[in-house]
Parts: C-alpha cells; structure tokens; sequence
C-alpha cells in the first residue's frame, strides 16, 4: 500500500500542535460569511450528528456509547430512572437526556488560510440550514461548484439567556474557491468528527456517574462542549448529494426524547429525592451485571 505523505505531515502537525484550532464558533455582535462543505459519504446527508451527555460531574460532553451500538450505562440508567416511575425519578432521567450537536465543515471567508474547520450549532440553526436546503430557490448551499455563501450572526436579545444564531443565504451563486486546486485540497481535508474511537469506556462513563452521583468532583481531559471543539484530524474527499433523506432529517426533530438544556419548571424535586432516585437506579443496574 502506497504512504501518503500528506496525511503523514497532518498527522505530524496534529501531534505537534502545528495545526492550530480546527474548531469554529462565531463570536456575538459579529457577522461573518461563510461556506458551508458537506461531509463525503455520509449517506447523503451533508452534516453529521453526533449526542453528547451534559452536566455529569466535570465533563464537558460524553460521547454517547449507544449511537455507536455500544452499551451505554447512562442510557441505562434512564431506562431504570423512568421504570421507577416517580416524580424525582423521572427528573433525574429528563436531566441526563443526550443532546445532540451537528457537526458541519466550514470555511469563513476572510479566513481562508485556516483552512476548513468545523461549526458546530444546536437544532434551531440546524433546521434553519436544512429548510434553506429544502427552499428550491437556493437548493444545496453545499455543492462546491454552485453553491451559496451564507451569512452567521450572533445577538443576544435583552432579557434572553442564550444568544440566538441568525443565518442567510447570499444572493449570489459562487464556487467554493476560483482556484481550483484550492478547492479540491479543502475537499480533501475535510477534518472527522468524533467516531466510536474516541468513546470512553463502559467502565470510564460507570465511574464518572457514580462519582456524580455520590457528589464528587469529577474531571475529564476529553469530551465536548457544547460550543462543539471534539474531533479527530483526518481527510475526506468528495462532494455532496443532500437531496436523499433531507425530509427525514426534518422529522427527526419531532423526537421529544430530548428535552432543553435548562428546565425552567419547578419541580418541587428535593435533592434528597434526586439523589435517592439516582442511587437506587444505578444501584439496580449494578446489581443486573451491567
């Protein structure tokens, strides 16, 4: 098998920290012009998704094990937090509920010489992407021949909580770079996003639960935040085909298994019941030999 080289010196600059940040985030009362890419074999989709478990203890984001096919003790404790069936316990199971991000690759205009990085944003500015796909005066933004730019803002309203992310697309069709070769290098180095190689283990995630559970301080030097900074350098090639599944991506977000970060309701849940709650349930799924 050939060597490529080029991987090699991407690898190199991974290990020694020459790439530089390959994440994205627009930062408030900005505005910026970027182009969207779409992910190379990904079953016609363009972005990837990828649910993450928030608040436990320290860690900044658990990959989850269970969209991999892996056993997944957080997914289980769900499951015996909502067979308890009490109030405390389903609380506790609403808490813990896997957030999906969705990873998309990007290269903001006036920034070019950092290469393509990766956006990752929430489901609001995600179903905002793909309804724009869906509009048939602007089709796939994507394809790198005859695509659109689109413009990111980020305001935060008086009185709001979270800053809201406002997109629009730009009149004009324009390639994703006059030069060719240019072109095709982003295309081919489209960075991965998390895979099953970056899950910790069964055993890691059970610690760092009953850790959380038992009020300990825990810390993880891996994971991903919700601002979205978690991959792997690697290399892609090719172009989008959006059209096929687009409707299912948007009937995805009739899933109500995932409730807001934040529960602004009351519960009257005392933390007495919450931690009693936790601790029978994950008490169980110990004892079941998980």
């Amino acid at each position: 098998m050939a060597i490529d080289l080029e991987a090699i010196r991407r690898k190199l600059g991974e290990l020694s920290g020459k790439n530089g940040k390959q994440g994205w985030k627009p930062e408030e009362g900005k505005e910026y012009t970027v182009r969207l890419m779409a992910f190379p074999r990904n079953d016609g989709q363009p972005f990837i998704d990828r649910h993450y478990y928030y608040g436990i203890g320290n860690s900044p984001g658990i990959l989850a094990p269970f969209q991999f096919g892996k056993p997944d003790p957080i997914k289980e404790l769900r499951s015996k937090l909502y067979d308890e069936g009490s109030t405390a316990s389903k609380e506790i199971a609403k808490t813990v509920a896997p957030k999906m991000r969705t990873f998309a690759p990007v290269i903001v205009r006036g920034e070019e010489d950092k290469g393509v990085r990766i956006w990752s944003f929430g489901k609001m500015v995600y179903q905002d992407i793909l309804n724009l796909m869906l509009d048939e005066d602007y089709g796939d933004i994507t394809d790198p021949l005859e695509g659109r730019d689109i413009r990111v803002s980020v305001s935060k309203l008086p009185g709001k909580q979270f800053a809201d992310t406002k997109i629009s697309p730009r009149a004009k069709v324009e390639p994703l770079s006059r030069d060719r070769d240019q072109a095709k290098k982003w295309l081919d180095t489209i960075p991965e996003v998390d895979t099953a190689a970056n899950l910790k283990s069964y055993d890691e995630i059970e610690k760092l639960v009953n850790d959380w559970i038992n009020g300990g301080s825990t810390s993880s030097d891996s994971g991903t935040s919700r601002g979205g900074d978690s991959r792997s350098n690697g290399s892609n090639g090719g172009n989008s085909n959006f059209e096929r599944g687009a409707p299912d991506k948007l009937a995805a977000f009739d899933d109500d298994d995932a409730p807001p970060a934040k529960q602004k309701k009351k519960t009257g849940v005392s933390p007495k019941e919450a931690e009693k709650a936790l601790k029978d349930a994950f008490a169980d799924i110990e004892d079941d030999g998980f």
